[in-house]
C-alpha cells in the first residue's frame, strides 16, 4: 500500500539525465516505487503533463528566525524549496550566553541592521528561548515544514566567549579555547559548520563592525580545522571582494581556510556582468588556488537578476558608498537640507563614481532608476516611471530631480536601480559561469533584507526562463542545478533526486506555466511588518518528506519538515 501515487509525471529526477515518464509511489516519507504502478495507494493524482522534480535546494538563506513564526518559510516553499540553509554570513541567533541576557538583544539588533530584519519581528516572532546551539535547532525541531539544516556563526561565537570585547578586541588564549568549545559543542548537536564574514559592508546595530571582522588569521584557521574534526561539515565565508573582485590575501585566506579543514567553503555571491570581463577569472582563482592547496572553494550565484529597491530614507546599499553613510545618517530634515546643496550633490557622486566605491559604482547613474511607492500629491502619477524622463522633462539633473521626488516624499520614496547587467552578453557570461565545477547556483538571502528584495523565487523564475524565456540551460540541467548540485556540495543523504529510497521531497509544476509573480509588499510580519512577496505560478503540489506541504499555491498547514543535523543527515564531502 502506498501513501500517495503521481501518475503519468514527467519524471526529471536531478540527475541531468533525460526525463521519462513514470508514475512515482511515496510510503513512509520515502520515495518507494518508480515505474508503471497499479498497487492500491491512499491517495492518487494524474500527473499527465506536468513534471516532477525532487525538491529545490536552497544553499544560502537567513531564515533563522522566520522559520519561528513561519514554519514554510514563505514564499521559498511555494516555488518549490524543500531544503533550506541557513546560519549564513557568520550570523546567527545561538549561541547566547547564559549569564548576560543584553546578548539577545544585541543580537536582534545586529541581524535588524545586518540582515536588514524587522527588529519587531524577531522580538516578538521567536521565542529566544535558548542558550546552546543545540537548544535552538531543538526549539526548531517538529514545527517546520521545510527542511533546515544551519551553520553557526562565527559573530555568536566570539560573543559568547568575549562578551563586549568581541567587537574591536583580540581573544585571550582562554577565550579562544572557549571559541573552539563552542564550535565542537554546536557540530555535535548537529551545526553544519562554520560561517564566517570579514565584508566590509556588515555593521552592528551600533554601527560598529561586526564581531568576527576583527578575526586574525590564526583565529579563522584554528576554527576551520576544528571544523575538519566533524563529519558532514562545511565552511561558509564572506570577505570584502565577494562583491567584486579578492585582493590577493583574501584569495589565500579563502584557499588556506578550506585547506585546513578539509572541507568544502563556499561564499556569496558571484556576480556576472559583461561589461566587467575580468571579475569572474579573477573571483574563480581562488577556487584554483583552493585545489592546489587541497581545498575547495565554490561560489554561490544567481541564474536571475534580483533587484534590490533603494530609499534615502531608511538603511540601504547606498549608505555603504564611501562618504554616503554620514549624510544618510542625518535626521530627515537636515538630510533633505543637505541633498538639496549642489555642493554635497557633487561631492556624493564623485565618491560614488570613484574607484574607491567599487562594485557599489553601478549605483551612481541615478537617471536609471524607476520610482516604486510614493506617499505625496506632488509625486502623483510617477509610479513606474524612469527618473532621467521625469528630469529631461523638468529640465533638471537626474541626481536633483531625484532628491526632490524623495523630498516631497520626506524621503519614504521607493527606488529601484534599472539592472546594467541584462544584456545578452551578460547573459551568455552566466551560462559558461554555470558550467564551471565550482560555481553553484544560489544567494537568494531569503529570510533577510526584506522589504529591499526577493530572491526566494529564483527557482520557478529560472525554470520559466529555461522553458519559455533565453533558453540558456535545458529542463534537465536546469533541475540538476537546483537539486542535485547543491544536495551533493553539501553531502546530504538521500536527498535532491527522484531515485528508490530517497527522501520524497518532490515538486510538481506545470512547464507551460512555471514562474514567478512580480514581487509585492506585504505586511504579514509580527508587528505588521513589511516585507516583498512573491507568488508561485504553476507550481501544482510540493511535498516534504512524502508530506503535501503546498497545493496550488496554498500552504496546508503540514510541518513535515527537519532539522537536518550535520553526520546524521550529512556525509563528508570530499575537498579533491
Amino acid at each position: 500500500m502506498f501513501d500517495h501515487i503521481v501518475k503519468g509525471a514527467t519524471v526529471v529526477d536531478g540527475t541531468g539525465a533525460p526525463a521519462f515518464t513514470a508514475d512515482v509511489g511515496l510510503r513512509d516519507g520515502r520515495i518507494a516505487a518508480i515505474g508503471e504502478l497499479d498497487a492500491a495507494s491512499r491517495t492518487t493524482e494524474d500527473a499527465r503533463g506536468l513534471v516532477l522534480a525532487p525538491g529545490f535546494v536552497d544553499p544560502h538563506t537567513h531564515y533563522d528566525a522566520q522559520l519561528f513564526w513561519d514554519p514554510y518559510a514563505t514564499p521559498s516553499l511555494s516555488h518549490g524549496v524543500t531544503t533550506v540553509i541557513g546560519g549564513n554570513c557568520g550570523f546567527t541567533l545561538a549561541p547566547l550566553h547564559p549569564a548576560r541576557p543584553a546578548d539577545a538583544d544585541y543580537t536582534r539588533r545586529m541581524m535588524s541592521r545586518v540582515e536588514g530584519m524587522s527588529l519587531v519581528a524577531l522580538e516578538q516572532g521567536a521565542p529566544w528561548s535558548w542558550h546552546s546551539f543545540g537548544e535552538y535547532l531543538d526549539a526548531l525541531e517538529g514545527r517546520i515544514a521545510v527542511n533546515a539544516g544551519f551553520m553557526v556563526g562565527h559573530c555568536a561565537l566570539r560573543r559568547h566567549a568575549m562578551g563586549p570585547r568581541a567587537v574591536g578586541g583580540q581573544p585571550t588564549g582562554e577565550q579562544l579555547s572557549a571559541m573552539l568549545r563552542l564550535l565542537h559543542e554546536a557540530m555535535d548537536a548537529g551545526a553544519w559548520g562554520l560561517s564566517t564574514t570579514q565584508s566590509g559592508t556588515h555593521s552592528d546595530g551600533d554601527g560598529r563592525p561586526v564581531a568576527s571582522r576583527y578575526a586574525r588569521p590564526a583565529e579563522l584557521g584554528a576554527l576551520a580545522r576544528a571544523v575538519g574534526e566533524h563529519e558532514g561539515t562545511q565552511i561558509e565565508a564572506i570577505v570584502a571582494g565577494c562583491l567584486d573582485r579578492f585582493s590577493d590575501d583574501e584569495i589565500e585566506l579563502l584557499a588556506r581556510l578550506s585547506a585546513a579543514a578539509g572541507r568544502p567553503l563556499n561564499w556569496n555571491v558571484l556576480t556576472v556582468d559583461a561589461a566587467v570581463p575580468d571579475r569572474v577569472p579573477r573571483q574563480l582563482s581562488a577556487s584554483e588556488r583552493a585545489r592546489k592547496a587541497g581545498g575547495r572553494v565554490v561560489a554561490l550565484t544567481m541564474p536571475i537578476l534580483t533587484p534590490m529597491n533603494m530609499s534615502l530614507g531608511t538603511f540601504c546599499a547606498l549608505n555603504l558608498i564611501p562618504g554616503w553613510g554620514a549624510v544618510l545618517a542625518l535626521p530627515v530634515p537636515e538630510r533633505i537640507a543637505r541633498l538639496r546643496d549642489p555642493a554635497v550633490r557633487e561631492e556624493l557622486l564623485r565618491r560614488a563614481r570613484s574607484e574607491e566605491a567599487g562594485v557599489f559604482r553601478r549605483l551612481a547613474d541615478f537617471g536609471r532608476y524607476v520610482i516604486g511607492d510614493t506617499y505625496s500629491a506632488a509625486n502623483q502619477g510617477l509610479t513606474g516611471r524612469v527618473v532621467r524622463d521625469i528630469a529631461a522633462e523638468r529640465g533638471q539633473d537626474p541626481f536633483a530631480c531625484l532628491v526632490e521626488i524623495c523630498a516631497h516624499d520626506e524621503l519614504r520614496t521607493v527606488l529601484w536601480p534599472m539592472p546594467s547587467d541584462n544584456d545578452p552578453a551578460s547573459w551568455a557570461l552566466r551560462a559558461e559561469t554555470w558550467r564551471h565545477e565550482d560555481v553553484l547556483l544560489g544567494g537568494s538571502d531569503a529570510g533577510a533584507h526584506l522589504d529591499r528584495m526577493c530572491g526566494a523565487p529564483y527557482t520557478t523564475r529560472f525554470l520559466g526562463d529555461c522553458l519559455r524565456g533565453r533558453g540558456l540551460a535545458g529542463l534537465e540541467q536546469a533541475v540538476r542545478m537546483l537539486t542535485d548540485d547543491p544536495a551533493r556540495l553539501f553531502g546530504l543523504r538521500e536527498r535532491g533526486r527522484v531515485a528508490e529510497g530517497f527522501h520524497a521531497d518532490l515538486v510538481l509544476f506545470d512547464p507551460e506555466r512555471v514562474d514567478a509573480g512580480r514581487a509585492r509588499l506585504v505586511h504579514d510580519l509580527p508587528g505588521d511588518g513589511p516585507r516583498l512577496h512573491s507568488e508561485a505560478i504553476g507550481v501544482r503540489a510540493v511535498w516534504v518528506n512524502g508530506v503535501e506541504t503546498v497545493r496550488d499555491g496554498r500552504v496546508t498547514g503540514a510541518v513535515p519538515g527537519r532539522v537536518l543535523r550535520s553526520g546524521r543527515d550529512t556525509r563528508t564531502v570530499s575537498t579533491r
